[in-house]
């Protein structure tokens, strides 16, 4: 069997769990990993021989994949921002859209340097390391609720940014210690804000597997993290200090609205990529 047919192969039989395209691309991932190539070595081998140790390590790893276990979790890594993430169902797996938020923040304050930074509900790392490599000088802390999240975080910095620290907070109950109030100049967070109601519009991968307490929120109160944030921002964040959080786009307005006009000038909504409403921004006065 050959390069070419052996992902080819894998390919289909993800076809029982996934659309095509995303079945061929799952299995060229697997493949890459599994041979030790890039995408490119692995077009321009595709006639050459797979090896029998790898036909053999694919088997643990295909059944993983069709019982809808996220490919990011079998293969242990996933990309963002050009860093390869250890990742596990402690943490979240990194999206593109929220790449939107290190683009704005680089946007607006790139050229400041010296910035202080908290990244709440850091899971696997990926704001607070993105940050600290592009923001020069940036003195860069990150927080969650979770032990076993920053357990991934703290390897992850330590091969790309080993300067980022990091803090156990429950953030709706307390502050970050060693950030005194008017201090802070950038606040960044990705926090839950899935409506428990939404749950059905989700797929199976995710829903089994990501963990449930960075994802979900309650359908009576889908922005309590963003309130919370809010109060976190009029406290810690300096004049001119800015406040960039990923959103449920059905909540735009909303979240928005949590900025007051009295504390935070420039509130914007901004799209990502795909002209969905993901990010909410704003300066404190």
């Amino acid at each position: 069997m050959n390069v070419r047919q052996f992902t080819a192969a894998l390919a289909k039989s993800l076809q029982a769990v996934y659309p095509e395209r995303e079945a061929q691309a799952i299995a060229a991932l697997v493949v890459e990993h599994l041979l030790d190539m890039d995408s490119m070595q692995r077009m321009m081998d595709a006639q050459e021989p797979v090896v029998e140790a790898a036909i053999e390590a694919l088997a643990p790893l295909q059944a993983r994949l069709l019982a809808h276990e996220p490919v990011q979790y079998v293969l242990g890594t996933a990309y963002f921002e050009e860093m390869a993430l250890e990742v596990t169902p402690a943490t979240l797996i990194p999206r593109p859209e929220t790449e939107e938020l290190v683009r704005v923040i680089n946007q607006e304050l790139g050229s400041r340097s010296g910035l202080r930074v908290l990244d709440v509900g850091t899971g696997s790392g990926c704001l607070a390391l993105a940050l600290a490599r592009s923001l020069p000088g940036a003195e860069v802390l990150a927080v969650d609720i979770s032990a076993e999240a920053l357990a991934v975080a703290r390897r992850n910095a330590a091969r790309y940014a080993p300067e980022v620290k990091f803090e156990q907070v429950d953030i709706l109950a307390a502050l970050p210690t060693g950030i005194a109030p008017g201090t802070l100049g950038v606040l960044v967070s990705n926090p839950p804000y899935v409506r428990e109601s939404e749950q059905p519009l989700m797929r199976e991968n995710v829903l089994a597997w990501e963990p449930a307490t960075a994802l979900f929120v309650p359908n009576e109160d889908p922005l309590l993290f963003y309130r919370r944030l809010a109060e976190v921002g009029r406290v810690l964040l300096c004049s001119g200090g800015g406040i960039y959080l990923e959103i449920n786009e059905a909540l735009g307005k909303e979240t928005a609205a949590l900025l007051s006009p009295d504390d935070f000038e420039g509130v914007q909504v901004l799209p990502d990529m795909f002209g969905k409403s993901r990010v909410v921004r704003g300066v404190r006065r």
